[in-house]
């Protein structure tokens, strides 16, 4: 009989079969006994807690499939037994994410960091500021995270420009695909990066991928840190030439003394594209319809690994 290692119990997930044999850890408290891991074949990371639960990974002997609350699985794959499915969490971060990237283009067009700091030192400063409309944005990594941003963009009267892997067509129009970006970047007032981490996308956003951009254009990653060259960029950012708003850094988290902090014209947010009111709803939701799945013998969605 499958037991299912939860971070929410039964009655909070809500909809799951009344005899379903459940563990529930947070990743706060200490692991369950070994004797309670043997059985288990399904396990959900806790949110946000990956570096207590991934350890546990080599004390299930039955897990047959591993769920994550989390787009990105870059810090889970390579800890993966061998034979377990994984499933990530594709969807249910797509509103806050796509909700924070556009607060982040708005706050750094619009210079609502310097009138923060102008209203704590009574400053009054009547500025002229750069506005969204008229602009054009590219998205890079343009998936379910990317066309929840679109959506999100389009009553301000932008251009949206999406770059995907591969080419395709999507419901508002063609994808670029990536090898593209030559071309694409020297257009882009607004560059946001939503492309997962592997191989193929670490330091993505090199000194040549940044030299391409225009002046004064804005690059916003809400990927993982890695994504971007942080040293290419300190030194585009201390040039003035251009800008940008973080929400993820490497190293993360970022250290007290590091430069990012100070560096001009840069915003930076510690990791919050997914924690917000918008999580918990939808990761109930996810995680009910995975173990109803996995409950009654049927395909789960979500597979980045088959096992």
């Amino acid at each position: 009989m499958p037991r299912y290692l939860l971070p929410y119990p039964p009655d909070r997930i809500g909809g799951l079969p009344s005899d379903l044999d459940v563990i529930v850890w947070d990743g706060e408290a200490p692991p369950p006994a070994q004797g309670m891991l043997d059985q288990v074949t399904f396990f959900c990371l806790p949110y946000m807690r990956h570096a207590a639960a991934v350890p546990l990974l080599q004390r299930l002997p039955a897990l047959r499939t591993l769920q994550t609350l989390t787009a990105g699985m870059d810090d889970v794959l390579p800890y993966l037994p061998a034979g377990v499915a994984a499933c990530n969490a594709r969807g249910l971060h797509d509103a806050s994410t796509a909700e924070l990237a556009a607060a982040l283009i708005l706050a750094s067009l619009r210079g609502i960091p310097a009138f923060v700091r102008n209203q704590a030192a009574g400053h009054w400063d009547q500025t002229f500021q750069s506005a969204l409309a008229d602009r054009t944005v590219l998205i890079v990594g343009y998936g379910s995270i990317g066309a929840a941003l679109e959506e999100r963009l389009r009553p301000f009267e932008c251009d949206v420009v999406r770059v995907a892997r591969t080419a395709r067509e999507a419901p508002r129009g063609p994808v670029h695909a990536i090898a593209d970006l030559p071309a694409l970047l020297p257009a882009a007032d607004v560059v946001v990066l939503l492309v997962p981490l592997d191989p193929r996308t670490r330091h993505l956003a090199d000194a040549t991928f940044l030299a391409l951009l225009k002046d004064d254009a804005l690059l916003v990653n809400v990927a993982r840190g890695p994504v971007v060259e942080t040293e290419a960029l300190l030194a585009e950012l201390e040039s003035g030439r251009l800008r940008a708003a973080l929400d993820v850094t490497d190293p993360e988290p970022l250290p007290p003394n590091h430069p990012l902090w100070h560096a001009p014209n840069v915003l930076i947010t510690p990791h919050v594209g997914g924690p917000s009111s918008a999580f918990l709803p939808r990761a109930l939701r996810l995680l009910r319809a995975q173990v109803l799945r996995d409950h009654a013998g049927e395909p789960l969605v979500n597979v980045v690994a088959p096992g």
